[in-house]
């Protein structure tokens, strides 16, 4: 199907090299699994039913959550749909895990308590499903590695094209300030900045993207001045071709390589920063489900909860693998080289030769 798409040639050399690795797309598979489960984690962990019959009308508080009063309860501000009592030709599907990541399981007498048929992975030190925080935690960590990624590859980019195209002194001042920028302490600097206002998600976003566009503006910056020599460039110059047209659609998509190829290791790099800064204490705000909090506790409870540690870091660990994977299949299928190396010569071939 995805061939049928592609109308380039050379794509569509790419794409099966690329579907060459039996590793990479296997990882692509769990990496879309693992996406798919956390943005529709609703449906499968919740303290909500996804759809009940109650007292002869229908309701999907999985979708919409419904006021107490609905129910016939009065002096209560949130339904617990738990403690309703159902009756004949009454019903209620329930997702496979039954906790939320922000309920604490108060069945249990001490947190963290250990795996168990109600918390699969176990609880944390306040009593929360720890499977459930997982799952929700992954959304804000894809968020966050997907914004930075985007936002730092448009200020790269564009960043890196006119400093590259028009080069001189300007291009020399520019990549000093850029040099200057890398020389930073960034984890110090972030930590300072999140410390003075309140941290989100999005203001976490915004100040990685400052200090993390500088990693592809000089693959960038060397495309361009390797670029902007080349015969079909002059030509679209002759032809009066006016410079914004020349960056964006002569050259640009011929310098793609280096945005393509580094894409899954900054993604991966990014979602372990967000581990880092929420590990210490300066991430997403509590009680957002975040990875890097989990492994914070798995610090302090390491002798006593070792759920708390195989499952933050196996999560981790496999997200890791997956797009490090990714990313080494899409280098070899954009380097024939590489590729051509890896490719086992037939015997027959190798005796005519």
């Amino acid at each position: 199907m995805i061939e049928k798409l592609i109308r380039n040639d050379l794509s569509l050399k790419r794409w099966r090299r690329f579907k060459s690795s039996p590793s990479a797309v296997v990882s692509v598979w769990v990496l879309l699994l693992i996406t798919f489960f956390s943005f529709t984690a609703e449906f499968w962990a919740n303290n909500r039913p996804i759809v009940m019959k109650y007292k002869g009308e229908v309701y999907f508080p999985v979708v919409r959550n419904h006021h107490p009063s609905v129910f016939g309860i009065e002096g209560a501000f949130q339904t617990d749909y738990r403690a309703l009592e159902f009756t004949d030709g009454d019903w209620a599907a329930w997702p496979l895990v039954q906790w939320d990541a922000y309920e604490s399981n108060t069945f249990v007498d001490n947190y963290p308590s250990p795996p168990s048929r109600a918390n699969w992975f176990g609880t944390d030190d306040r009593g929360r499903d720890v499977f459930a925080r997982l799952l929700y935690g992954f959304r804000y960590s894809l968020g966050f590695a997907l914004g930075v990624w985007f936002l730092s590859y448009v200020v790269g980019v564009i960043a890196g094209a006119i400093s590259g195209y028009y080069g001189g002194i300007g291009d020399i001042l520019f990549s000093r300030f850029v040099e200057v920028i890398e020389t930073t302490p960034v984890l110090l600097l972030l930590i300072t900045l999140i410390s003075i206002f309140s941290p989100s998600l999005g203001l976490l976003i915004g100040f990685t993207v400052i200090f993390d566009w500088t990693s592809i503006f000089h693959q960038m910056r060397g495309q361009f001045l390797q670029l902007r020599r080349r015969d079909f460039v002059e030509a679209a110059r002759a032809l009066g071709a006016a410079d914004r047209q020349i960056i964006f659609k002569h050259i640009l998509p011929n310098g793609l390589t280096p945005i393509v190829t580094f894409s899954p290791f900054i993604i991966a790099a990014n979602i372990y920063s967000l581990a880092i800064l929420d590990f210490l204490g300066f991430g997403l705000q509590a009680p957002t489900p975040s990875w890097g909090e989990l492994l914070a506790q798995a610090q302090k409870y390491f002798t006593v909860a070792e759920w708390l540690v195989w499952a933050p870091c196996g999560a981790l660990v496999i997200t890791m693998i997956a797009l490090i994977l990714i990313g080494q299949a899409i280098r070899d299928a954009y380097d024939s080289r590489t590729y051509l190396g890896k490719v086992k010569i037939p015997k027959a071939a190798a005796a005519s030769e």
